[in-house]
């Protein structure tokens, strides 16, 4: 494992040290043994090599060494710099991209998620064709009554791969109308939905099986969750939400999984909440967060709806009291914070708490008038709202009833437009 960082220019709010463990941390969560993780400074990225010509050759020499099957650097790679790389060190060489993929290609277990990564995968490997081996320069033979020469093999493997992501974009389609399908009968379910988002291994499957009482894989991995898991939670006013645990977020996550992935991502854009998971134990914590808030930004959330991201300091069962007492106190401070562990459980009857105030707080009082006959509104009414009064006549029952903006268009849209204000 190789991480690249320029010496003198480059500004991180993370040390190379930091993102050297990460990416080793990458490779683990798909089984690989990292022999050796090395830090590399640059005085300028090489367009040949990325590396300078000391440390190809040094790197190169102790791959020979150590049998090194598969080098891995922790940055972008051109696809001239992966081959020129390849022929120095006679090993595969893959790029931060690469590893990322294969992680989401070993983990994908819906049909939707599978699609998503092939996609992601066709893209990149569309761009790299030029690195392949010699095979791929031959030409095939054309039609005798068109002339000129035949189609070389890249032209047709380009072509065969631009054809499969026309047809895995179709499919793609299809499922992104399922799922808007799903989310428009939702909203005809009488239940907000909150969504789990946060950097990968920040905790959030461990905190949604705390909270539901789920079986979610839950492992100290880096991307244990791809495909979107959802559950019921009962809040303590025995109000009820739908959680959602969704795929975590990473630096630099390559923008062809960002793009491929925007269906399922697109879950956090239709929730009333979004439970922003930090792991509060990680030296990069703030620099995580900001990862997370760039992916929101790029999905379209940017800050547009700051009182529905709640933020979850989590992980405090890691730190020594002194620390757990001040991020306490510094969540207490907050209106939409709170600091917890999911693995002993403590605080989250608060995250629960908070939520159930943000539903109240959100309430406006408004008239509606039901059909009598109509049990089951009226039923869902005083389950979900908080009615003020209520005065029936011969055929009708008016209510004047708090509801969120949320679950009275729920209610309308449950009663197929037949229920209207007064």
């Amino acid at each position: 494992m190789v991480h690249p960082y320029l010496k003198s220019t480059e500004i991180s709010a993370r040390t190379p040290e930091s993102r050297l463990e990460e990416a080793v941390g990458l490779a683990r969560a798909i089984a690989l043994e990292v022999r050796a993780a090395r830090l590399v400074p640059l005085q300028r990225r090489r367009p040949g090599t990325l590396l300078g010509e000391g440390s190809v050759k040094a790197l190169g020499d102790e791959i020979a060494a150590e049998g090194i099957a598969v080098a891995i650097l922790d940055s972008a790679l051109t696809p001239v710099q992966q081959r020129n790389l390849e022929r120095a060190w006679k090993c595969k060489v893959i790029d931060r991209t690469g590893l990322i993929l294969e992680i989401f290609g070993e983990r994908a277990q819906t049909r939707e998620g599978r699609i998503q990564v092939e996609l992601a995968h066709l893209s990149y490997q569309r761009s790299r064709l030029v690195r392949s081996w010699t095979h791929l320069e031959r030409q095939r033979g054309g039609y005798g009554f068109l002339g000129g020469p035949g189609e070389t093999q890249i032209e047709a493997d380009r072509r065969q791969i631009g054809e499969r992501i026309l047809k895995l974009k179709r499919e793609l389609e299809g499922t992104k109308r399922t799922r808007g399908l799903h989310r428009d009968a939702r909203r005809r379910v009488p239940y907000p939905v909150a969504a789990l988002v946060g950097y990968t291994n920040a905790g959030k499957s461990t905190l949604f099986n705390r909270l539901t009482g789920a079986a979610v894989r839950a492992e100290d991995l880096l991307f244990a969750t791809l495909d979107p898991t959802m559950r019921r939670v009962a809040l303590p006013s025995g109000r009820t939400i739908i959680l959602s645990d969704t795929v975590g977020f990473v630096s630099d996550l390559p923008t062809d999984l960002v793009a491929a992935f925007r269906a399922t991502l697109e879950e956090v854009l239709a929730a009333d909440f979004i439970i922003h998971v930090r792991d509060i134990s990680h030296p990069d914590t703030e620099a995580q967060k900001d990862d997370v808030l760039a992916v929101l930004h790029d999905l379209g959330v940017n800050g547009a709806r700051p009182a529905e991201i709640v933020e979850v300091a989590n992980k405090i069962d890691r730190l020594s009291a002194p620390a757990r007492e001040v991020v306490r106190n510094r969540a207490a401070r907050q209106a939409n914070a709170v600091a917890l562990s999911a693995v002993t459980g403590e605080g989250c009857g608060e995250l629960l708490s908070l939520l159930d105030t943000k539903l109240a707080v959100s309430r406006r009082i408004v008239d509606l008038a039901v059909d009598l006959a109509d049990g089951a509104a009226i039923a869902w009414l005083y389950r979900h709202g908080e009615v003020v009064s209520r005065r029936d006549d011969e055929r009708t029952a008016h209510f004047e009833v708090g509801l969120a903006d949320a679950d009275l268009a729920r209610f309308r849209a449950r009663a197929g437009l037949s229920h209207t204000l007064d």
